[in-house]
């Protein structure tokens, strides 16, 4: 009998860039990545967060090496992206947010979200795209969207429609890109502990209505999207792209 042969987690030879790698979801995801092998390049404008972090991944015996880099500067993102050799795996983590009643929304509060969650997810995914394109080589993008990308939430109208525009610009993306075989997923984690939402998660009602919502009743931990990015940006995803994947304890199930 021949048995099928399980499709390898191995990122041995790869490339991959994380952005808003120096904490949180981006820095787990870049020791995930070079965890399963990848060589990965950590970016982030906090320079001493992501050098110090590429230096623990390499003391690790893993490969990294950082980039001082503002993902809003989109000029010196494509410019970075071209001279360097092209990226197989894209994580884009970079992100922000300012939580406030719809009402209270500035224009200000508006532009800032969603030039930092969406436009620069968009432009680094575009200028990653284009250089695989040109090598005529493979790759695996992934944005770290969020459950906000598929519902609503109290005092959180700009981020969703951040995370909800980066959803619809994935499916868009995978329906060029497939012909290229180049694959663009989301990765939509609930509430996880990080240095972004720990003011939020201070509050002991706040954080009583998050548990109460995830099925699982449980916050995240950052270690909980660790297996799913090596999982998207790997082989055992080969026929997944356009789509999201919910690490959200069953938040959206409800």
């Amino acid at each position: 009998m021949n048995l099928p042969k399980t499709p390898s987690f191995n990122l041995q030879g790869k490339r991959a860039l994380v952005t808003g790698a120096g904490r949180g979801i981006g820095l787990a995801s870049a020791v995930a990545l070079a965890e399963a092998g990848a060589s990965v390049t950590l970016t982030a404008r906090s320079q001493h967060e992501i050098e110090s972090a590429a230096l623990a991944i390499r003391e690790k015996g893993w490969l990294a090496e950082s980039k001082t880099l503002d993902v809003t500067d989109l000029k010196a993102v494509e410019a970075f992206i071209q001279q360097s050799e092209p990226f197989d795996i894209l994580v884009s983590s970079a992100g922000g947010a300012r939580h406030k009643s719809a009402l209270d929304v500035t224009e200000e509060d508006f532009d800032f979200t969603l030039s930092l969650n969406t436009k620069s997810a968009f432009f680094v995914a575009q200028s990653v795209a284009k250089k695989l394109i040109e090598h005529n080589l493979p790759g695996s993008l992934i944005t770290i969207s969020s459950q906000m990308g598929h519902v609503g939430g109290p005092d959180r109208a700009t981020y969703c429609a951040s995370k909800h525009a980066i959803e619809g610009f994935t499916k868009s993306m995978s329906r060029e890109l497939g012909a290229h075989n180049i694959r663009i997923n989301t990765l939509c984690p609930t509430f996880i502990k990080t240095p972004l939402t720990e003011p939020s998660l201070k509050d002991p009602s706040f954080k009583a209505y998050v548990e109460n919502m995830i099925a699982l009743q449980r916050v995240g931990e950052i270690e909980d999207i660790m297996g799913p990015i090596v999982f998207l940006a790997s082989d055992a995803s080969a026929l997944m792209t356009g789509s999201a994947l919910m690490i959200d304890g069953g938040w959206t199930a409800y």
